[in-house]
């Protein structure tokens, strides 16, 4: 958690809203008595649905080689 005072936040406020957005709360003080908090928004997330997610698990096909077999010959052929 990272503290700022008012005229700080004022001046670094696009500096403040990157930390913010990568995780951090930032309390803002007031003559040193905290006022606001600035925390990450988070989008709620969309229920999943079973019987979708088994369905598309069915019409997948198993993989006879090992992944890691797969994955060194897509290296060995493909340009990348």
């Amino acid at each position: 958690m990272h503290t700022v005072n008012l005229a700080d936040a004022k001046a670094r406020f696009s500096e403040l809203v990157d930390r913010v957005a990568a995780g951090d709360t930032v309390n803002i003080l007031r003559r040193g008595k905290a006022v606001a908090r600035l925390t990450p928004a988070h989008d709620p997330r969309k229920p999943v649905d079973l019987a979708l997610m088994r369905a598309l698990a069915e019409t997948l096909t198993a993989r006879t080689q090992p992944a890691a077999d797969f994955v060194r010959g897509m290296r060995e052929t493909d340009r990348y």
